[in-house]
């Protein structure tokens, strides 16, 4: 009897974990909706145009003077927004950064909205998604998993210095990966650096640019996709040393 008393505790039923997590993915996820929906619904896109940017540069400009610091905080809150809602408009936001705070600093000021934009945009999504993809498709997913785990860093790099992958789909692919946030971190401060002090610099000469493909010409695609397969070379090299004998 003192047997079937001590096993009964093992016998007992598993107490489910709340419905919490559950419940606040959907209070995030409608929130990030409603963000969506209410930039569009507003048309608040046609503030993120080369056309107002152009129109309204000299008071832009006066602000900035008048209220650097103010000017600072707003501009990096508004690309943060950008880049974590995947909204249209971040490109016209580095033009204005680098017309208003000069090439250095704003490409400095970009790196930390968008990284941290990119930051919350990954978390999102691998909260929001990453059990859903993993127990739909992990059988598929594991060895990809794995090999991307292991050289992350260089992975990211070559996709963050190569512009022909879009921003946002960077960021919610890799919140579905198990790389770690520290490496992504990394990877996109460091990676958004070429691309963001090209249009920060043209955005000194704003008023001789009629297009945004007057910047990213075939010349400097190709230097970032250059840059793309440096990043690449530790995996390759990696790879080729252990096929050796």
């Amino acid at each position: 009897m003192i047997r079937d008393q001590i096993a009964m505790p093992s016998e007992l039923p598993v107490t489910q974990p709340a419905s919490g997590s559950s419940v606040g993915k959907l209070i995030i996820g409608a929130l990030i909706a409603g963000a969506i929906g209410a930039f569009f619904f507003f048309d608040l896109g046609r503030y993120l145009s080369l056309e107002a940017l152009k129109q309204n540069r000299d008071q832009l400009l006066v602000f900035a003077d008048g209220h650097y610091a103010a000017s600072v905080v707003l501009f990096i809150l508004a690309y943060i927004v950008v880049a974590g809602l995947a909204l249209p408009g971040a490109a016209i936001l580095t033009l204005a950064g680098g017309f208003l705070f000069g090439s250095v600093f704003g490409t400095l000021f970009v790196n930390l909205g968008a990284t941290t934009g990119a930051v919350l945009a990954f978390l999102a999504a691998r909260y929001l998604l990453r059990d859903w993809v993993e127990h739909k498709f992990g059988r598929w997913l594991g060895p990809l998993q794995q090999g991307f785990t292991q050289d992350a860093f260089s992975y990211l790099m070559t996709l963050r210095l190569i512009p022909l992958f879009p921003f946002f789909v960077v960021n919610l692919v890799s919140g579905l990966t198990r790389m770690s946030v520290g490496s992504y971190v990394a990877a996109t401060a460091l990676g958004i650096i070429p691309g963001s002090f090209v249009y920060a610099y043209a955005g000194r000469q704003l008023g001789t640019i009629n297009s945004l493909k007057e910047i990213a010409s075939p010349n400097v695609i190709a230097a970032f996709v250059l840059l793309g397969i440096l990043a690449l070379v530790p995996i390759l090299y990696k790879k080729f040393a252990s096929k050796r004998p």
